[in-house]
């Protein structure tokens, strides 16, 4: 059980990448938190796992404060903060993406992580260690075309991700990122722009390992990278992309 005894509170986790991951967390001991806008697959993903729901716009700062005093409150503390929610445009030229939809991306995608650290980084000092995981994306190594401000804003975790790093070593609280290529999550269709089997090939096509990812490929690194194991590992963005950055 390689997070026995571990608290880890996991947005977006209602479905895709993060349910993949409260899933993998459980099965390997830790007591999980799912966060998410969405109240009832989240709650039902609770009740399968024997974990809690918080309904979290993560891009709200008191939102944000009370899923961090609800775990508290719940489970005592806090060891892991995944902050996994995510969104995007369609794909489609920059200039056709309205602002609404560009202040969403910053928010959902780069604000959360600014206003996660303000409210739980606070509990990991008095503990005098944490694990903080972005899930970034391959779009802010290698970008595609169409997806200009969600790749861009992929970029900015990535690179929020090393800054928290570097300053937050010496308190032995580490934070690393992943990197996933896309996978048949509930955004696939906003990467694409359309959904077809055509459209499937063209993705799997520029993977050399020749498959999209799962949201089991995600769970498994975000696992390792957020266990005991990966102890002297910070500062991390680590590709789970079957090759695509290479």
């Amino acid at each position: 059980m390689r997070l026995a005894g571990k608290v880890a509170v996991i947005t977006g986790a209602a479905s895709g990448f993060g349910e993949g991951i409260a899933s993998r967390f459980r099965q390997e001991g830790a007591k999980v938190v799912i966060a998410d806008l969405t109240e009832g697959s989240g709650q039902e993903v609770a009740d399968k796992l024997g974990g809690i729901f918080v309904r979290t716009d993560v891009s709200v700062s008191q939102e944000m404060k009370n899923l961090v005093e609800t775990t508290l409150r719940e489970y005592g503390s806090i060891d892991i903060f995944i902050n996994n929610a995510g969104f995007t445009s369609r794909n489609s030229p920059m200039l056709e993406v309205d602002e609404a939809t560009f202040d969403r991306i910053y928010a959902v995608n780069v604000k959360s992580i600014f206003l996660s650290a303000q409210h739980v980084l606070p509990e990991f000092r008095k503990k005098g260690r944490g694990v903080i995981l972005n899930i970034a994306s391959t779009g802010g190594v290698r970008p595609r075309p169409g997806l200009v401000w969600y790749n861009s804003s992929k970029g900015a975790v990535i690179s929020m991700t090393r800054s928290m790093a570097i300053e937050l070593a010496p308190e032995n609280i580490r934070v690393c990122a992943i990197n996933p290529v896309a996978g048949k999550t509930g955004m696939i269709h906003l990467f694409m722009g359309e959904e077809s089997e055509e459209k499937y090939d063209l993705f799997r096509s520029s993977i050399p390992m020749g498959r999209l990812s799962t949201p089991r490929d995600i769970a498994n690194a975000a696992l390792f990278l957020c266990s005991d194991e990966a102890e002297f590992l910070t500062g991390v963005c680590l590709e789970v992309d079957g090759g695509r950055c290479l």
